[in-house]
C-alpha cells in the first residue's frame, strides 16, 4: 500500500527518478520543468526542505512499497490558514485513485499538522483528470472572476474548506 510521507532529504534520489521517468507524461498536461530543474535538482530539493522548515510549504511524497515515488503533493504559500495544493502522479499510477486518496489524506492532515483551514488548487481547462480528482476530494470550482493560468494555459481555481 502506498504511503504519504513528509518530504525529507532521503527522498531526493527517488524523486529525481520519478521526475525523469515521467517528464514527457507531465509535459502533456502541465508545463515542462526544463533542463535547469534537472541540472540543479539537489539545490532545488534543499530549497524545498528549507521552505518546509520555515513553515511556508509542506511537501509530501507518495511512496510505493518498493520505495519508488508514485506522486508528489505540495502545500505551497502557507499563510493565515490557507495554502495552495499542487500535485503530480506517475503515469504508471494514473487512473488508480492514488491521487484522490492522497489529496483526501492531505485534507485530513493539513489542519492539525500545518494549521490550514482552506486549500486552493488550480488546474488548466484541458486537465480533466485533475478536475475529477479535485471534485472527488470535495473541492469546488470558484467563479470565473478569479481565472487561473497554469503553464501558459487557461484554467480555473478550486477550493475546499477544511475541518480541524
Amino acid at each position: 500500500m502506498p504511503e504519504l510521507q513528509l518530504l525529507g532529504p532521503r527522498h531526493a534520489p527517488a524523486i529525481l527518478d520519478f521526475e525523469l521517468a515521467n517528464r514527457g507524461y507531465f509535459a502533456a498536461s502541465i508545463s515542462d520543468r526544463g533542463d535547469e530543474f534537472f541540472e540543479h535538482f539537489a539545490d532545488q530539493h534543499s530549497e524545498l526542505l528549507a521552505e518546509q522548515a520555515a513553515g511556508v510549504r509542506a511537501c509530501y511524497v507518495l511512496v510505493d512499497e518498493d520505495g519508488s515515488v508514485l506522486g508528489r503533493f505540495n502545500l505551497a504559500r502557507i499563510k493565515d490558514g490557507t495554502a495552495e495544493l499542487g500535485y503530480r502522479v506517475a503515469e504508471r499510477a494514473a487512473g488508480r485513485g492514488v491521487a484522490t486518496s492522497a489529496v483526501l489524506e492531505l485534507c485530513r492532515l493539513a489542519p492539525s499538522r500545518h494549521g490550514i483551514r482552506m486549500l486552493r488548487a488550480a488546474t488548466n481547462t484541458d486537465n480533466v483528470a485533475s478536475q475529477r480528482v479535485l471534485a472527488k476530494a470535495g473541492f469546488v470550482k470558484i467563479g470565473a472572476a478569479d481565472p487561473a493560468e497554469i503553464g501558459g494555459r487557461a484554467g480555473s481555481w478550486y477550493e475546499r474548506h477544511l475541518v480541524a
